[in-house]
């Protein structure tokens, strides 16, 4: 198979590429040049936001494209149209977060989507960005020819927005850590490696339309998350769980401040870990264990040098202290 990836050096793209070329595949990638693409594929430069920033494309054909865009439709629209006589199948990773807010419980690929998107928009929200990029594929390639992968949270190596690596952080230094509970709070994500594993088998399976890539509900909570953590990374730290009622109490906030975690009864809460996946784990989807996706997390970890996340990632330490009754630094 011949696959062009649209970026291809960083978490879910740079996981595509390593899957693609584990399978023989011909791989080429277009990105900025800011990040070095893994060693074998062919590799063109472009900047997809600037005028004739996709000149490199002008020729060439593929099998299909992968693209995990997450800015502005537009950047999508012109690829798409650039490419659409000479690509197969275009894939795009797009999120769960296109539903209109907020689906319920158990929601599948048919509930109702946000409104207002448009595939030849500027950078709007996160929201429109991502469903004006379905839209984008879809004038382009048609119903028959796109494939729309509804990811929910993302974890693995390579993660460049620092949810996981946080938490493993966290639990490295040591001590009492805030767990917010309930222990057993079912949740819903899907390693970046099994993601790309379905994405060149939604290629190779011709595969079209929408479908929630996360693991089924029951695959992992947040105490068999947290309690890999400490036998990864943190011997010497203890997990203080704590009611959800105490943690929102004290103005913490959910997803972000601490990462993964969404209160149980909440919107956000079905929104992200209450899809239906059924779709997808019949079409091939297969998810390895939570304790496998973190301690290959910790190693890729300890092996960068240092790693920056995303800003706004992660619970202040006095905060942390000030609720678990603790002095700081303990």
């Amino acid at each position: 198979m011949t696959l062009l990836v649209l970026g291809g050096t960083e978490f879910a793209g740079r996981a595509v590429v390593e899957a693609a070329l584990g399978r023989g595949w011909e791989v080429t990638v277009l990105n900025r040049g800011r990040h070095q693409p893994p060693a074998g594929v062919r590799a063109l430069r472009g900047d997809r936001t600037a005028p004739g920033g996709l000149a490199a494309l002008a020729s060439g054909e593929w099998d299909a494209v992968i693209d995990t865009w997450s800015a502005a439709p537009r950047a999508i629209d012109d690829a798409a149209r650039l490419l659409a006589d000479r690509v197969g199948r275009y894939v795009y990773v797009s999120s769960c977060s296109v539903y209109a807010w907020a689906p319920p419980s158990g929601y599948g690929e048919d509930a109702p989507l946000v409104e207002g998107a448009s595939p030849d928009a500027g950078k709007t929200d996160y929201v429109r960005d991502k469903r004006g990029g379905e839209l984008a594929a879809l004038g382009a390639f048609g119903a028959e020819r796109s494939v729309f992968a509804r990811a929910g949270l993302i974890l693995g190596p390579y993660e460049n927005i620092g949810r996981l690596p946080w938490w493993l952080g966290r639990v490295a230094r040591g001590g009492p850590v805030l767990a917010p509970g309930p222990r057993d709070l079912a949740l819903q994500y899907v390693d970046v490696r099994d993601l790309a594993e379905w994405l060149l088998g939604a290629v190779e399976r011709g595969l079209s339309g929408p479908y929630n890539l996360m693991s089924p509900q029951g695959h992992a909570s947040m105490g068999s998350l947290l309690d890999a953590c400490v036998r990864v990374a943190g011997g010497a730290a203890e997990l203080r769980w704590t009611p959800p009622e105490v943690v929102l109490g004290a103005g913490i906030e959910p997803w972000t401040q601490l990462p993964v975690w969404v209160p149980p009864g909440s919107e956000g809460y079905d929104a992200l870990h209450s899809a239906d996946v059924s779709r997808a784990v019949g079409t091939g989807l297969t998810c390895r264990s939570v304790e496998e996706t973190v301690a290959d997390t910790w190693e890729w970890l300890r092996s960068v040098p240092e790693y920056v996340g995303r800003a706004g990632v992660g619970l202040d330490p006095a905060v942390e202290a000030k609720v678990l009754g603790v002095p700081l630094g303990s």
